[in-house]
């Protein structure tokens, strides 16, 4: 197994979030890259080349997302001006602005509709938007649909229910799993510390968060059931389940730590151990293969097997740590953005 550079480009700042579009894009696949200042710039993967440089938040942007297919190509910001803005990625063109107020839009989140879509809905999927702490439900044409019961603290993470039809939003104290479609509050779980990252397993049975004191907590929402997993060097920040949704991959020290959540869960299990010279900064597993690619601090990023004896597959070295990683949606190539505002797309060979 092998990286290899396809090609490199440099942003103005920071690479403060990057993604992939969804598959069957006209033209193919493009990498979405936003760095801190605001600035936002479409790719093509096949060489890297700029296909529209977008303007982006003039304050800073903090977070993008591609709408889920099917339906025409929509992309969509948020930013520190406390606005969402929607852009036409194939003819790379403004749609329009949905101002959400004065806080910092720094979190959002694409649900599916449960089928079927509600009546008079403007697509198949909503757009959820943390803004402080309030939570703003978006049709695909920009047009509010709901907002919610304010959050007690700054919304701090959202996570999309996998089959859809439900979004879970944390905060210091805990998470709220909302219904998509009718608004309505399906649980709370309540965790008295600060909430860093949130995920559901590909399967919608696990609900994850990583924390602040430092630990990582599961539930299975639909059982009552719930775990602690503590003893992490320092905050966890970065959750990834693999497809399988058996291995959890997280941060919070200079070992990538791998749990087995198949069965029972990974509560009195040893972990799988992956480790770095550096703490880890990045962790992400493939869409529907096994590899699991992680960053750490002193900017190496590597690939592994957690499932094999011996689980490193290759290893490269970037000039700055990574700030995000993304497989394409065949999971051939692998993006990172880092620290100093480079982006690498790097090929992964057997």
């Amino acid at each position: 197994m092998e990286l290899t550079k396809h090609w490199a480009a440099t942003l103005n700042d920071y690479v403060i979030d990057l993604g992939w579009s969804p598959a069957g894009l006209a033209g193919g696949p493009v990498l979405a890259t936003a760095s801190a200042a605001g600035p936002i710039v479409l790719h093509a993967l096949a060489d890297g080349r700029v296909l529209h440089p977008l303007p982006g938040h003039e304050q800073g942007t903090n977070a993008l997302a591609w709408a889920p297919g099917p339906g025409p190509a929509l992309l969509v910001s948020g930013g520190q001006d406390g606005s969402v803005k929607r852009w036409d990625p194939v003819a790379g063109q403004h749609l329009g602005t949905i101002n959400l107020g004065s806080a910092w839009v720094e979190h959002l989140s694409w649900v599916v509709s449960t089928p079927p879509a509600p009546v008079g809905a403007a697509g198949p999927a909503r757009l959820f938007a943390a803004a402080g702490r309030a939570l703003t439900a978006l049709a695909a044409d920009g047009s509010v649909v709901r907002t919610f019961p304010p959050a007690a603290k700054t919304l701090s993470a959202l996570a999309a229910h996998p089959r859809g039809g439900a979004l879970a939003a944390a905060c210091y104290g805990g998470v709220s799993i909302w219904d998509a479609d009718d608004g309505l509050r399906q649980k709370d779980l309540a965790y008295q510390n600060g909430i860093h990252a949130l995920l559901w397993s590909p399967d919608g049975r696990w609900l994850v968060s990583g924390n602040q004191d430092p630990s990582v907590h599961l539930w299975i929402p639909e059982q009552d059931l719930e775990f602690h997993m503590s003893g992490y060097e320092g905050k966890v920040k970065f959750l990834s389940f693999d497809y399988s949704s058996r291995w959890l991959a997280t941060s919070g020290g200079r070992d990538a730590c791998v749990w087995d959540c198949a069965g029972v869960g990974p509560e009195g299990r040893e972990p799988v151990m992956l480790p770095h010279e550096a703490p880890v900064c990045a962790v992400r597993f493939q869409n529907t293969h096994g590899l699991l690619a992680t960053g750490s601090a002193d900017g190496t990023v590597q690939l592994w097997s957690p499932e094999r004896r011996q689980p490193l597959r290759a290893a490269v070295r970037m000039p700055s740590p990574a700030t995000r990683l993304a497989w394409s949606a065949d999971d051939a190539f692998l993006a990172i953005g880092t620290e100093r505002g480079a982006v690498y797309v790097l090929a992964c060979r057997a």
